[in-house]
């Protein structure tokens, strides 16, 4: 898995990135939030470790702007900080951290921590791909929305994209379904006799 660690301090961030790849982990670093918010700008990241107090973007208000994007896959935010008392963490969770860790922290913690990141961002992957799955009867194909409210298949389309909709026959359903009807009706048509 793809780390971001983000560190003013050069030992901090080496001990980082030296116990994360130990651990079997490609890391990239910056050295503050606004490097750090270049790097996701050209390559996507899952989970971001980052100190608090930086120079020129916080981890805190780098976290902030990660929670304000749209239409991007969530980041897992572990934030980094001697500032440990109950105060700051609520701040910090506050912001849509989603895990703190005190300075100096030991790296089997960090570890660990990492795990639940992984099996996290592993359970909303599932969840994603089952939303994009869509009800449909096997019988009248129609589509039940989140609310279990069944919709033409048509209706659903348009209320979601805007499409609109033609109705025309294939040519295999014309012959399956309407040809037998049209050679019925000629058979039995007075006019055919």
């Amino acid at each position: 898995m793809k780390i971001l660690l983000v560190d003013d301090d050069p030992v901090a961030l080496e001990i980082l990135k030296t116990s994360l790849a130990y651990a079997g982990h490609q890391t990239v670093e910056a050295r503050n939030g606004e490097e750090a918010w270049a790097v996701l700008s050209r390559q996507p990241v899952q989970i971001i470790v980052s100190d608090w107090m930086m120079p020129k973007l916080d981890g805190l208000e780098l976290c902030n702007r990660i929670r304000a994007r749209r239409s991007r896959d969530y980041v897992y935010f572990v934030l980094l900080t001697a500032r440990s008392d109950k105060e700051n963490y609520h701040t910090a969770m506050g912001k849509g951290v989603d895990d703190f860790l005190a300075k100096p922290f030991r790296c089997d913690e960090l570890l660990i921590r990492l795990r639940v990141a992984e099996r996290i961002l592993g359970f909303m992957s599932q969840v994603r791909e089952l939303k994009n799955l869509l009800p449909i009867c096997s019988y009248c194909k129609r589509i039940r929305d989140d609310r279990d409210y069944w919709h033409q298949i048509e209706s659903y389309i348009h209320a979601q994209t805007g499409t609109d909709f033609t109705h025309s026959i294939c040519p295999e359903c014309y012959q399956e379904h309407i040809r037998p009807y049209l050679d019925e009706a000629r058979r039995l048509s007075p006019a055919a006799a």
